[in-house]
């Protein structure tokens, strides 16, 4: 199939597990996980109607960019950000999503005050206490979303999250569900530079779940494009959260 034809059957699925949650398949954001696909391919997913671009990896982010790949649609970085490469990343994605340590909140908060801008992100919760994973802990919200005041050039969108991997996809609704009512508790209470209004969640194999427990943006590579060949060079950066 083609990656118009992906992307239509994708939709239809997004609307049919919206619509069995009894929500709106609009409020459902599909990012297209574009790792190790081309600028030609981007550019038919855009064509094919995702809602924006998710790049995992320093260097195709600005390959792509020079080709102009993303034009047309919002690009955002999922991958996991070395706080040296963040000059590489602040001000030119809308959206980081995989801000999973305080150093790195830090470092973005310095290189967004040096371009005098405001740079939306969301926090990756580790959901699963992962040791192979980045991600703050559940326990660590309390203490610090209360000091996000402190980091005036940044903005909290909200929350993003990898469960464990697990070959039934219903298996992670414990994960899927607490992460959501983790969103809405946070939207209850009132903190600076806080608006939890994302919660990212979902990949190609279980993006349906996802989407029936709270999911408003869903991270799909493998499901648009076809699976990866790992087998060909490629520039290499550091990721250990990886679109399935």
């Amino acid at each position: 199939m083609s990656i118009a034809q992906n992307v239509a059957t994708i939709k239809q699925n997004i609307a049919q597990a919206a619509i069995a949650a009894g929500r709106d398949p609009k409020d459902i954001l599909l990012c297209a996980a574009t790792k190790m696909n081309n600028a030609d391919a981007v550019r038919q997913a855009i064509a094919a109607g995702v809602d924006c671009c998710g790049e995992n990896r320093v260097q195709e982010l600005t390959a792509k960019l020079a080709e102009k790949a993303y034009a047309g649609a919002p690009i955002h970085f999922i991958g996991r950000l070395q706080t040296n490469k963040v000059k590489q990343v602040v001000g030119r994605v809308s959206l980081i999503q995989s801000v999973d340590r305080l150093k790195l909140l830090q470092a973005i908060q310095t290189e967004a005050a040096r371009q005098g801008i405001v740079q939306d992100i969301l926090l990756e919760i580790n959901i699963g206490r992962e040791e192979s994973k980045g991600g703050f802990l559940v326990e660590e919200l309390p203490t610090l979303l209360p000091k996000m005041g402190e980091f005036p050039n940044i903005f909290v969108r909200g929350l993003m999250a990898i469960p464990p991997i697990c070959k039934i996809s219903s298996n992670n609704d414990k994960f899927f569900h607490e992460m959501c009512n983790l969103s809405v508790d946070i939207s209850s209470k009132k903190y600076d530079n806080v608006c939890v209004d994302i919660l990212s969640m979902g990949m190609s194999d279980d993006y349906e779940s996802a989407i029936r427990c709270g999911s408003t943006m869903i991270r799909v590579g493998t499901a648009i494009f076809g699976a990866r060949d790992y087998t060909k060079p490629h520039p290499r950066d550091v990721n250990i959260q990886e679109e399935k």
